[in-house]
């Protein structure tokens, strides 16, 4: 039934109960009365129940037929709005896209996400924003960013947002190629105690999974560390001290693929996390934000 419905069909039958009238919603239509009465009788025929009612000299909507309205009328809506989106894309009109995105996923998602979306030609101008979870979703919350991907934030924090699952990463512990825990026969977790550790920041969304693994491996507290947030220093840093970088494994990525950098030989599969798209549950994504959404979906699948 669903496949025999045309748009002409609904788009009829809602100027029709509007106007309460053939011939009116012909004018309007511009076409003919026949025409006008042809469709609204396929539909009919289609549904198998008569929408409307004689009344007086005019027609008006039966119950079914006001049922029927109501959806009709909402997908007639969502149509138009979808072209008028689609226009605006191609014609370059259409607002900014504001994505916010972690460290993690600016390293290894974006830039494949972005040369995906910029492919379809239908790019304005695009902002992207990088900082900490809470930070991006208060800013979602406050419509001042269109999406936020990144990992999945506590229940108490996703209230009024809705997650879209997209993949899982999990905490490592780097260090620069040639750090001397790489030589350690049998490397114990206490050995951390001897370096420098960098550490996310409390308010970070990964920091409970290290507190977590950390006290269940029997290591409180680490005597040196320096919390931080920012990949470019900690890249620089551990690329010249002894430092052990505890950070999401898509933040270095690059630098594993590239030999700049290794990982410690601990296993920390209990800190894996899931990483996709928070949107607000109540927002309607204009073309734009649906390509880009698609296009960062897309670049996600690469990694799995």
């Amino acid at each position: 039934m669903e496949n025999r419905i045309k748009f002409r069909h609904l788009q009829t039958f809602i100027e029709v109960a509007r106007q309460k009238s053939v011939g009116k919603a012909a004018i309007i239509l511009n076409i003919s009365q026949p025409a006008v009465t042809k469709t609204i009788r396929e539909l009919e025929e289609i549904l198998g129940v008569k929408l409307f009612e004689k009344e007086g000299r005019g027609i008006r909507l039966g119950r079914i037929g006001e049922v029927f309205l109501r959806h009709a009328g909402a997908s007639v809506a969502s149509v138009l709005e979808g072209v008028e989106s689609v226009q605006q894309a191609v014609t370059r009109s259409s607002p900014p896209v504001r994505i916010g995105a972690l460290p993690t996923v600016s390293a290894r998602i974006m830039p494949d996400a972005i040369q995906l979306f910029l492919k379809e030609k239908v790019a304005g101008d695009i902002k992207i924003v990088t900082g900490e979870n809470s930070v991006l979703l208060e800013q979602l919350r406050k419509s001042e960013l269109d999406l936020v991907v990144g990992r999945l934030a506590a229940p108490e924090k996703m209230s009024g947002l809705s997650f879209e699952h997209l993949y899982s990463e999990q905490v490592v512990f780097a260090v620069r190629a040639d750090h001397p825990l790489l030589s350690t026969t049998q490397l114990r977790l206490d050995d951390l105690k001897n370096f420098t550790i960098l550490m996310p920041t409390k308010a970070s969304v990964i920091r409970p999974f290290v507190d977590r693994f950390l006290l269940a491996n029997g290591i409180p507290e680490l005597p040196v560390q320096i919390e931080t947030v920012s990949d470019s220093f900690g890249r620089a840093f551990v690329r010249s001290t002894d430092a052990v970088w505890i950070i999401s494994t898509g933040v270095v990525s690059n630098d594993l693929r590239d030999n700049r950098m290794t990982v410690l030989p601990i296993d920390t599969r209990e800190t894996r996390g899931a990483v996709g798209l928070t949107t607000r549950a109540d927002s309607v994504q204009n073309a734009s934000l649906a390509i880009l959404s698609q296009s960062i979906r897309e670049a996600a699948e690469q990694l799995t």
